[in-house]
């Protein structure tokens, strides 16, 4: 399970990509440092590029003034904490031979929300450390990275550089984890990704297998699966997104098999300021809130996510409210947060949020969890 002093996430891989020098906005290198792309796709700082080879650097710092109102145990808390996107450093690496390109990443995530537990011993975490070839054909990837289910859910969401609902007790932020989708957890894979076709592009992996069963004789006799299809469009000026992602994995130790099934989908529109999205998923014999070694059933869990956006000048404007309803976990939640974000230029950020969160039992709906959040933040990235 996440562990209080977990950050979270990437720099995405996706489709065929050659090294690209544009300085990209805050907003592109948070999304990229969240999401990820080939080696040096996106970094904001290039150390080296010559004959072919390059090396670079990308990183995201933040820090959040965090107000919390515990209604459920009448305890107000204040603290400063990271928000939902973790602090992290990435290098780059790519490297161009014949007809291929050869790409790596790593990145660093650590947390400052240990800083009365462990003041100088703060925890890093690896959550990406894969190569790639990329090629006429499209790109694979190996190595470790985030998983393909519920990653555009998740890396598409309008808070992603947020905070979002509260997480463990002294610990990291959710964001709309468990309120509207499953976390992808970074996994050992072997991935391949399409070329561009005409906005399609199609992913599909196979990944190390979570123990879902306990007890003698585990057996996992196959790799877990994972695919995502996406599609981009622009009609009319308006800008679509569009995409649908899975997961399958079988597991059993002689006396309890589990098949674990988990379907995400998603789409967002994008016209002048205005941005509207709508995601979901439904899932079977997943924890949904963190994909992970440990005993589950085939109980079904499912949730959504609807936001909307406006931008005017430097300034973004989020609503958003999701729910998540997990049989697996007897567990129903909803989170809602209304967000301001203000660029001082394209490498500094001003985050102000409000968020309302609740979860109850499934069975007899007594209120477990009740709290108010505001949280104000400022951001910086490369």
């Amino acid at each position: 399970m996440i562990r209080a002093s977990d950050p979270r996430f990437p720099k995405t891989t996706g489709g065929t990509m050659k090294n690209n020098n544009v300085r990209k906005s805050g907003l592109a290198i948070a999304m990229a440092a969240a999401m990820g792309a080939s080696a040096g796709a996106n970094a904001a700082v290039e150390l080296y590029n010559q004959d072919g080879t390059s090396f670079s650097v990308d990183g995201y710092f933040n820090a959040f003034y965090v107000n919390r109102d515990d209604k459920q145990n009448d305890v107000r808390d204040s603290r400063i904490k990271m928000g939902f996107l973790p602090n992290t450093i990435g290098f780059n690496f790519s490297k161009d031979i014949g007809d291929l390109t050869l790409g790596g990443r790593s990145s660093f995530w650590t947390t400052i929300n240990d800083s009365l537990d462990s003041p100088t011993d703060t925890a890093i975490d690896v959550r990406q450390f894969y190569a790639t070839v990329d090629g006429d054909f499209g790109q694979v990837l190996i190595g470790k990275d985030f998983g393909l289910y519920a990653r555009s859910n998740i890396f598409l969401d309008e808070i992603l550089m947020g905070f979002g609902s509260p997480g463990v007790a002294g610990g990291v932020s959710f964001g709309n984890i468990r309120a509207g989708y499953p976390y992808p957890t970074p996994s050992a894979q072997i991935t391949y990704r399409s070329p561009d076709m005409g906005g399609l592009k199609v992913a599909a992996g196979v990944l190390d297998p979570a123990d879902t069963v306990t007890g003698a004789n585990d057996e996992n006799a196959a790799p877990r699966f994972e695919s995502e299809v996406t599609y981009n469009a622009n009609l009319n000026d308006v800008a679509l997104t569009g995409w649908v992602n899975g997961r399958y994995q079988s597991a059993e130790n002689g006396t309890t098999t589990v098949d674990s099934t988990g379907l995400g989908y998603g789409i967002k529109a994008s016209v002048a300021g205005l941005t509207l999205a709508a995601s979901g998923f439904t899932s079977k014999g997943d924890n949904p809130v963190l994909i992970g070694n440990g005993a589950v059933t085939e109980d079904d869990a499912d949730g959504f996510l609807v936001q909307g956006s406006y931008a005017f000048g430097a300034n973004r404007v989020v609503l958003s409210y999701g729910e998540t309803d997990a049989e697996i976990l007897n567990l129903e939640t909803e989170s809602t947060t209304l967000g301001f974000f203000h660029d001082v230029n394209s490498n500094f950020k001003l985050v102000a949020e409000y968020n309302m969160y609740e979860d109850n039992n499934r069975t007899t709906g007594a209120t477990t969890t009740e709290a108010d959040t505001i949280a104000l933040g400022a951001i910086v990235m490369f």
